[in-house]
C-alpha cells in the first residue's frame, strides 16, 4: 500500500471468470477516477497466459525441428506440475527484473498479477512460490464463478483468430475438466468473502468478486461492483481507517 493506492494485486479466478474484462474495464478507466474508486492509479499487468502461450509456440517449433517437446504434448496437456510452477517463477522473475531496473517501481504504479489455476492444491501452490517482493506488498482478489459458468464464459469469449490473445483464448472443453472442474480456493479462504490468509508467514488480505450472474458484460454494473470489492480489500490493508 502506498498512500491511497494498492501496490499489488493478485487477481484470480477459474478460466473466463471474468479477470481480462476487469483489467480492460480498469484500462478504459480515466486515472482520477480509477484512482478514487478502486485506489489503482497507472498500472501494469503480470499475466501467466503469455508465458503459458509460449510453451506451445517453443514446443511446435522443436516439434517441427525433428526434437522432443520439452512442455507439452501433442494435445497441449503439460508434461507436469512443474510446468505451472514454473509459469509463477516467470512472474516472479518479470517482477524482480522490474524492481531492478526502478527500486521504486511499485511505489510508482499498482501491479497485477493475475492466473488461473485448478486441482486440490493449484492456488496454494502457486502462493507458496510467489516471491517475498509480491506476496508483502499483495492483496488478493478472486472472481467467484462456478465451474459451469466459467466453461461457458470460455466457449463464448474464444475466437480462432485471436487465440494467443489474453482476451479471447479459450480452452477445450476436454481441459477445462482436466485442470480446472475443481479448485482450493474455498479452503484456502474458508468460505469467507474477505479476510486475511497465511502465506508462508504473511498475512495476504483477500476479497472475494462474485461474477455470477455476470457483471463482466456491463460497465454499468462492473463499475459499482470493483468498487465494493476493492474497497473491502482495502479496508483489510488498513483496519484502523475503514471504521
Amino acid at each position: 500500500m502506498v498512500n491511497d493506492r494498492f501496490e499489488t494485486i493478485i487477481l484470480i479466478g477459474r478460466p473466463a471468470a471474468g479477470k481480462s474484462e476487469v483489467i480492460d474495464f480498469l484500462k478504459k478507466t480515466g486515472e482520477a477516477e480509477r484512482a478514487r474508486r478502486f485506489h489503482i492509479g497507472p498500472f501494469t499487468e503480470l499475466d501467466d497466459f503469455p508465458f503459458v502461450w509460449e510453451t506451445f509456440e517453443i514446443d511446435d517449433i522443436l516439434e517441427r525441428m525433428g526434437q522432443p517437446r520439452v512442455f507439452t504434448d501433442s494435445k497441449y496437456f503439460f508434461t507436469g506440475p512443474h510446468v505451472w510452477n514454473m509459469f509463477i517463477e516467470r512472474i516472479n522473475l518479470e517482477f524482480r527484473k522490474r524492481l531492478a531496473r526502478d527500486a521504486q517501481f511499485t511505489t510508482k504504479q499498482t501491479v497485477v498479477v493475475e492466473f488461473s489455476r485448478g486441482g486440490d492444491n493449484g492456488f496454494g501452490e502457486a502462493f507458496a512460490l510467489l516471491g517475498d517482493e509480491i506476496l508483502s506488498r499483495a492483496g488478493i482478489v478472486y472472481i467467484n464463478v462456478s465451474y459451469e459458468e466459467s466453461c461457458r464464459k470460455n466457449r463464448r469469449r474464444f475466437d480462432p483468430k485471436q487465440a494467443d490473445s489474453i482476451l479471447f483464448h479459450g480452452l477445450p472443453d476436454e481441459k477445462m475438466a482436466f485442470y480446472y472442474k475443481t479448485n482450493d480456493w474455498e479452503r484456502l479462504s474458508g468460505g469467507r468473502k474477505a479476510g486475511t490468509m497465511k502465506v508462508r508467514g504473511c498475512d495476504v488480505p483477500f476479497a472475494v468478486f462474485d461474477n455470477e450472474p455476470e457483471q463482466t458484460d456491463s460497465p454499468a454494473k462492473l463499475g459499482p461492483a470493483l468498487e465494493d470489492v476493492f474497497t473491502r480489500l482495502w479496508n483489510q490493508l488498513r483496519p484502523a481507517t475503514a471504521k
